[in-house]
């Protein structure tokens, strides 16, 4: 009887999809927060750094211990990790003297989970039989997009219809998600990427031209991505007079959106793209975008720019996996823990470059994002030097 690898996709699926639920939870209560425990919003900011920081540690540390405890008992503990911080985030600030300790323990707890799925998600799809895998990756990570618009307008419609006061509640229903996913992880099949001692360590890496390609392009895929995506919401209210709740809506909805929907074309188109020239597209795309946000007369059209860099950037970082998987075979989990931390780095770096020179600029959010302009085009440099040495190759 052969495997059945679309329930190891699903479970995949479901594991990015927690991702999600993880990374955008708890930014919807920051202000319940403060306004219940007292927390001062300046300790608040604190999460969200605890989060990516944490995510960070764990992408370095997987790149050197993954392959000894394997892909099933990693990804288990994504799961594991990813319900209890949700979990324990209903109760542990209240059990704790300072609440915010107990917020910032449950925060990492799960960020742990986040990390762990974030690396071992990719390369666990890469190692099934799969045709087309560029496009089965892209579909792959178009869940991470379908998940943060799921939590945000779900998260509304739940305190909407029950009341913010009962959070609690919620935060204990999206747990039931990834500890419904343990089961899946544990009983799917999952290959491995190499065989054990063929794949490629880290310092083999550094010495590999290539692989210094690909970091570039990763840094700049998610500096791309999350310099637009962290001010999407400043954008819609700005740009329309919206109040917070329905900037949120459309903004960093509509850019989620409008990623998810170029991650699942690519899913189901991409076997008749060239992956290259259809990145280079869309980190020009991106550019576009980029100086429609920021030098538009008109606040709408700067929103469309906004929006639609959501559509610009989805391909950029499950394309940048399959070519840098495809340029070195042998890169194995050092590569895709490490590929996970320069789109993080990159992630965590671009939106406080556009706060920066937006706060230099005497607050005007137009001159942050021109500055954002340099990322799509230290992209595309990227992507061509890439393109010179596959085909010198």
């Amino acid at each position: 009887m052969g495997k059945n690898y679309q329930k190891t996709l699903r479970a995949c699926y479901l594991g990015f999809i927690t991702q999600a639920i993880a990374a955008n939870f708890a930014p919807l209560l920051f202000l319940k927060f403060h306004a219940d425990y007292g927390i001062p919003l300046g300790r608040i900011a604190l999460i969200s750094t605890a989060f990516f920081f944490t995510q960070l540690v764990v992408d370095l540390l997987c790149a050197r211990f993954v392959d000894a405890i394997g892909y099933r008992r990693a990804v288990i503990a994504s799961e594991v990790t990813s319900a209890a911080g949700l979990m324990g985030l209903a109760f542990l600030p209240g059990l704790c003297r300072d609440p915010f300790t107990g917020i910032l323990i449950c925060v990492i707890v799960y960020a742990i989970g986040s990390g762990l799925i974030e690396v071992v998600g990719s390369p666990i799809v890469e190692a099934c039989p799969f045709d087309h895998k560029e496009a089965v990756m892209s579909l792959l990570h178009s869940f991470y997009c379908w998940g943060s618009v799921g939590v945000i307008v779900l998260s509304t419609a739940f305190f909407a219809l029950f009341g913010i006061d009962h959070w609690r509640v919620l935060a204990c229903l999206w747990a039931l998600l990834p500890l419904y996913n343990i089961y899946n992880f544990a009983t799917c099949p999952i290959e491995r990427l190499v065989e054990d001692g063929q794949g490629m360590n880290i310092r083999a890496l550094f010495k590999t031209p290539v692989f210094w390609i690909a970091v570039l392009l990763m840094v700049c895929s998610g500096a791309s991505e999350l310099g637009m995506a962290q001010w999407a919401s400043a954008f819609a209210e700005s740009a329309l007079g919206l109040n917070k709740t329905v900037g949120d809506l459309m903004g960093p909805c509509l850019f989620a959106i409008t990623m998810g929907v170029c991650r699942a074309l690519f899913g189901k188109f991409g076997d008749r793209l060239d992956l290259s020239k259809t990145m280079l597209a869309s980190g020009a795309l991106c550019l576009a975008c980029y100086l429609l946000a920021s030098l538009a007369h008109s606040p709408v059209m700067g929103l469309v720019g906004c929006v639609m860099c959501g559509f610009s950037v989805g391909i950029m970082w499950p394309g940048t996996i399959s070519i840098s998987s495809r340029s070195m075979p042998l890169g194995g989990t050092a590569l895709f823990a490490l590929l996970a931390m320069a789109g993080d780095l990159g992630g965590a770096f671009a939106p406080g470059l556009v706060g920066w020179v937006t706060q230099r600029a005497g607050d005007d959010l137009r001159a942050g994002m021109l500055a954002g302009c340099v990322f799509p085009v230290l992209l595309m440099v990227g992507l061509v030097a890439m393109r010179i040495r596959e085909q010198r190759n």
